[in-house]
């Protein structure tokens, strides 16, 4: 098992941030280096609690497809998800939001297990947790942007 933990502070209301994070929409536009994209499920808004997704998306030069489902959730500090189906032995994503003033610290706490024994392992310390990492604070950096800029309301139709 490989564990990431990213923090990204952002001046932001805590529903602001918690609602981003869960929107398919900002999702797609946060990953688009990748071309991901939506092939079933939860196909536009908010994703709640016991919905699932099906992501579509180019890694490392293969098509891959993963099934995530929204498992835990205490709106608007903390929800989970977890692949269903996919490419890892295992995976478990934890979102916590903690307010502190005007600002909110979003927490990700990012568990894999890749497949394939010793090779997953060796795998995962040469490029894979760099890379999941970078992955994750691209995607925290426009939930950041777009919760400070106040393009928010364009993702969430408020």
């Amino acid at each position: 098992m490989s564990k990431i933990i990213i923090e990204t502070q952002i001046n932001a209301s805590i529903q602001i941030c918690y609602d981003l994070s869960l929107s398919v929409d900002l999702h797609q536009l946060s990953t688009v280096q990748t071309g991901e994209h939506i092939v079933r499920g939860v196909k536009s808004g908010i994703m709640k609690l016991g919905e699932s997704v099906t992501w579509r998306a180019k890694h490392f030069g293969i098509w891959q497809e993963l099934t995530s489902k929204i498992t835990e959730a205490q709106r608007p500090y903390y929800f989970v998800d977890e692949m269903q189906k996919g490419i890892f032995k295992s995976l478990r994503h934890e979102h916590h939001f903690i307010e502190g003033g005007q600002n909110v610290l979003m927490k990700d706490t990012f568990i894999f297990e890749s497949p394939l024994g010793i090779l997953g392992t060796i795998a995962d310390k040469l490029f894979l947790k760099r890379y999941l990492a970078h992955f994750l604070k691209q995607r925290n950096q426009i939930i950041k942007e777009i919760a400070e800029s106040g393009k928010w309301e364009a993702i969430l139709k408020r």
